[in-house]
């Protein structure tokens, strides 16, 4: 197999884990940072490195439209032509059919894009979309779905998740590259006994990994708990589990302790392209000028560059006056701190203490106490 996966400790439903890829180890829980067109917007490869990236994310239905599929394969896949050299995935296009829902037309056959750059229309099939990331080399592939908007009738969602799956069944047919892995998503939005049907018809077909789709969508937190629960026991335990879209530091705490194993997010780059900076406390706003005599780090724990070089108070400066280094090095910061976290719920699963990890987050994101989700989540994972 093109990749394998090993659960090495567990707390309640919280675990660690170790998945090995064509192109190097990667320890789980992981943040997979979102290089939409093969890059992280604003860092290089050896800043990517240096943050503790272990894994990127690529967008298929962007890198079709712009350079083209064929042109990557030519000149060595993602991993040569970007020359990011460790492991990347690649979404499969199914995103796109709910954020450009404007701009598409669904059929049993795929979905027809009116596409951003030029207005041609461009049809993504199950079949396409393998092909495509056949060509761009990833070493994590996701099968063609169906994304379903929050809120949607229930006869849409039963019958967008009908469609994945059988979309999901043209996918596999069409994967032929052995060294690439496809994951499977599940869907289903926020009706439990719909994503029950979902996970069992799609762990029926015995890949070596699956997604939990169609969250983070606009759904209240309350509702995406029990999804969360429901999924991740029914999902194979010996198999990773990849949340979609989620990155707010507070989802990655209490969706670990429901035992999801991956995650990715535009959040810290984008956050850091608007003047904020992550914390444990909440988001730091460095166009306020209330950090403009700050002569402390963003973080006194953080070790990236941004807090080990530089102040609050000039990080506001460059914020405030536009220059883009202050919005490089916030988006720098930001990956770090979601790497940090992943990395320090690691460690607190391996000492048996995610309990003591996750009180002492919840004390310093919300001093007069956590909001009902989160303690319910930790609650289901047997954490607390």
């Amino acid at each position: 197999m093109s990749l394998t996966f090993e659960v090495s400790h567990k707390q309640g439903k919280a675990r660690t884990g170790l998945l090995q890829t064509p192109h190097g180890p990667v320890a789980t829980p992981v943040f997979m940072p979102v290089g939409t067109q093969g890059t992280v917007k604003g860092l290089s490869n050896r800043e990517l490195e240096e943050t503790g990236s272990s894994i990127v994310l690529a967008n298929t239905y962007h890198l079709l439209l712009r350079p083209g599929a064929e042109r990557v394969a030519r000149l060595g896949g993602l991993h040569g032509f970007s020359g990011y050299r460790g492991p990347w995935l690649t979404d499969s296009g199914g995103f796109q059919v709910m954020s450009l829902g404007h701009r598409r037309v669904i059929s049993e056959e795929g979905v027809e894009f009116s596409n951003h750059l030029n207005g041609d229309r461009t049809l993504l099939t199950p079949e396409r979309s393998i092909a495509v990331q056949q060509q761009l080399g990833a070493d994590i592939i996701m099968a063609f779905d169906e994304c379903p908007p929050y809120p949607a009738q229930r006869e849409y969602l039963d019958g967008s998740l009908q469609r994945t799956l059988r979309w999901l069944e043209r996918s596999a047919a069409a994967k032929s590259r052995e060294d690439q892995a496809l994951f499977g998503i599940t869907q289903g939005g926020t009706e439990l006994d719909l994503r029950e049907k979902s996970t069992r018809e799609t762990v029926k077909f015995d890949l070596p990994g699956y997604a939990i789709g169609g969250l983070a969508v606009g759904e209240p937190k309350e509702k995406m708990i029990p999804v969360l629960d429901l999924s991740t026991t029914l999902l194979p335990q010996q198999k990773p589990r990849y949340l979609m879209g989620v990155g707010h530091p507070e989802d990655l705490v209490a969706a670990i302790a429901l035992g999801v194993d991956m995650f990715d997010c535009v959040y810290p780059t984008r956050t850091g392209r608007f003047g904020y900076a992550l914390t444990d406390a909440g988001r730091l706003n460095l166009g306020s000028a209330r950090h403009r005599d700050e002569a402390e780090p963003l973080d006194g724990d953080c070790d990236c560059y941004a807090c080990q070089n530089h102040s609050r108070a000039y990080l506001s400066h460059l914020v405030r006056s536009g220059e883009m280094l202050g919005l490089r090095l916030l988006s720098l910061h930001n990956v770090r701190y979601l790497h940090r976290l992943a990395e320090r719920a690691r460690n607190a699963i391996i000492r048996g203490e995610y309990d003591e990890f996750a009180a002492d987050f919840a004390g310093k994101r919300w001093p007069k106490g956590a909001p009902g989700w989160f303690d319910e989540a930790l609650r289901r994972a047997g954490i607390w």
